[in-house]
């Protein structure tokens, strides 16, 4: 077919919607040649290259921020580790409200700020699909001790991990100040993994100017899953990260 390894792996992860050219040269590459077959199969692939609700963005974010929203879309586990800010998908509409706000430059345009949130909260219908993906998340304290000096969102916000880290899909562990120092306090990150086990993973590096970066380099990914582990093998176990959170809300409470 003379593509690169690349191509071939995102159309057979379903990244990206393949072609019907290139289905059909495909197909005759793989011998199959039953007329009504490959009639079916085409209008499969012209289907499948109807608009997705995030295409109407595409002017709004980053190339790498509309790809990674695609991989999010196609996983089936996702491994997350934040040492500043609640992710994304479990942020209540408050919370992605002001965080944007704030992070945004001064001169950004309010209907841009309006588009980033939005997005935001179109990434979370993920959540309730039938067969949502496992979750796997991993917080450093500092991001629900500075969440709990936002008083006016944090009630919610706390709400909405006890509720999602309640989910048989998903699990949340929290990494205590008392662990000292440790090997994910400089950066966040997340491994996306796929349905069908010959996808490599895929891990994603957000930065704080709105970009996110890929890595599909296996070595690259064995160490942060490597790092993934070790901070949740010195959390405060799912139970006690539970019992953490209960606390704080009944003390924002009062």
């Amino acid at each position: 077919m003379d593509w690169s390894l690349s191509k071939v792996i995102r159309i057979e992860s379903g990244a990206v919607s393949i072609s019907t050219n290139d289905l059909r040269a495909l197909l005759n590459l793989y011998e199959i040649g039953d007329r009504d077959r490959v009639d079916a199969l085409v209008e499969l692939a012209r289907a499948s290259r109807q608009a997705s609700w995030w295409s109407r963005y595409r002017t709004d974010i980053s190339a790498p921020y509309l790809q990674y929203i695609e991989y999010e879309e196609a996983a089936s586990v996702l491994r997350m580790y934040e040492p500043l800010l609640v992710p994304g998908l479990w942020q209540t509409e408050e919370y992605a409200t002001a965080i944007i706000r704030e992070l945004a430059n001064p001169d950004t345009p309010e209907e841009l700020i309006a588009a980033r949130i939005e997005i935001r909260m179109r990434r979370q219908e993920l959540l309730r699909h039938v067969s949502p993906p496992a979750i796997f998340c991993v917080l450093d304290e500092a991001v629900v001790q500075r969440l709990a000096g936002q008083r006016d969102v944090a009630r919610g916000q706390i709400a909405r991990l006890l509720e999602l880290a309640g989910r048989p899909n998903a699990t949340l562990d929290i990494v205590p100040f008392s662990a000292g120092f440790h090997r994910g306090m400089l950066e966040s990150f997340l491994i996306v993994e796929f349905p069908d086990v010959e996808d490599g993973d895929v891990l994603f590096s957000e930065s704080s100017r709105d970009t996110i970066v890929s890595y599909d380099e296996a070595g690259e990914i064995t160490g942060y899953r490597e790092v993934f582990e070790d901070l949740r093998s010195i959390s405060l176990g799912e139970e006690g990260t539970l019992d953490y959170l209960r606390n704080l809300a009944s003390q924002l409470s009062e």
